[in-house]
């Protein structure tokens, strides 16, 4: 407290952080079970989890800038079995899931010295009802991985909490997800070129906003396979960060926004507290820990584009991360490990966290649409 009082910006930075975190919401009520729902979280596989990761981190180096034509080695090896397994799942789906390669050419920028194809593997659930088949949630995870040096595409980065993990979430959620019927459309995504710049989901995020998709929600996975960190362990919580201003934010939101209060109230936030709400409901003994920030300080995910074209959008991470397992050249130093390998990955753990992105996509995926146009007229307003 004298902290707070003695140097409010210190303290601030330090909030930020995340060496203190802001205080939690207060629990909600859990909802009412849907039996179709709780089955699906059930249905979840620890085991199928870890083929994932340990398949993915076997291909030696997913760097973006990899060989693409390899087929036992980097980030082609990597995109051509995402897709294969993507495709095994939309055999099951009764024709309603479709699988794609979403390849575009990065030019020269930030991180890509020369053009490059990127690749996003896409998975496209899509929606039986006709009022709402239009609607439309993501969950995604990236699937090219980095050591120390970022430019470096021939070491080796296995990749295996960041972000294997992260794919590993939304192919099982694709898996288990892929023979109900859900009224909305449900994308399950790997996308590359997030190391190098979030460029696979900048480009999917501005081609669904130049088709005028209507994305109502979007999570991305990205570092959770591990409760252990450096801060201790925290194996039954996972944190969810979102944004309270929108990032897109019009000059005439801003006014609105500013007049009511709103800083709290933004859609990325409510968005939040739902997913919470679907973990108390159907998997009350791993929390949703919310986190007000758009994302870790100074960091940033695959969500962040899609907050950029004015859709909703949440980032998972772990609660307690080691630095030691992300973006560290593989070696043993002073007798500790670095490197991020299958090894430190916790696939109960993982399976814990596809289980609350389960809940909270098909709980909004089976919901009715929420309203549109609503507002408050106060022309009249009295006391």
């Amino acid at each position: 407290m004298a902290l707070r009082l003695v140097n409010g910006s210190l303290f601030a930075a330090v909030l930020l952080a995340g060496v203190l975190t802001p205080p939690a919401e207060p629990a909600v009520r859990p909802g009412p079970r849907d039996g179709e729902i709780a089955r699906m979280v059930e249905e979840v596989d620890a085991g199928n989890i870890q083929r994932i990761i340990t398949t993915l981190a076997s291909f030696g180096t997913r760097h973006t800038l990899s060989s693409q034509d390899d087929p036992a080695r980097g980030i082609g090896a990597a995109r051509d079995w995402i897709h294969g397994e993507f495709a095994k799942i939309a055999a099951t789906s009764g024709g309603r899931m479709t699988v794609e390669k979403q390849s575009f050419v990065q030019p020269v920028s930030s991180r890509i010295p020369q053009p490059t194809v990127i690749t996003n593997v896409v998975a496209t659930l899509r929606g039986t009802q006709p009022e709402s088949a239009a609607r439309t949630y993501v969950v995604s995870g990236h699937y090219d991985s980095r050591c120390t040096d970022v430019m470096n595409a021939t070491c080796d980065a296995p990749g295996a909490d960041d972000d294997a993990s992260g794919v590993a979430v939304a192919l099982e959620a694709a898996r288990v997800m892929a023979t109900r019927d859900f009224d909305a459309t449900v994308v399950f995504m790997a996308v590359a070129g997030e190391e190098q710049g979030l460029y696979g989901s900048a480009h999917y995020a501005a081609e669904a906003k130049k088709n005028n998709a209507d994305i109502q929600g979007m999570f991305t996975n990205d570092i959770v396979g591990s409760a252990d960190g450096e801060n201790g362990r925290a194996p039954n919580a996972i944190r969810v960060f979102s944004e309270g201003v929108p990032t897109a934010e019009t000059p005439a939101q801003a006014s609105v926004r500013q007049a009511v209060g709103g800083e709290n109230d933004g859609v990325s936030r409510q968005l939040a507290r739902f997913v919470r709400e679907a973990a108390q409901t159907y998997t009350p003994r791993m929390d949703a820990t919310l986190l007000y920030r758009r994302d870790r300080y100074l960091r940033g995910g695959d969500q962040i584009p899609f907050l950029q074209q004015g859709y909703p959008a949440l980032r998972f991470t772990e609660v307690n991360e080691d630095y030691a397992h992300q973006h560290q050249d593989v070696r043993v130093e002073n007798g500790q490990q670095f490197g991020d390998l299958a090894r430190f990955v916790e696939y109960d753990y993982t399976a814990r966290v596809t289980r609350i992105n389960v809940a909270a996509l098909a709980s909004l995926a089976r919901a009715p649409e929420a309203p549109k146009g609503a507002g408050i007229r106060t022309t009249q307003l009295t006391s």
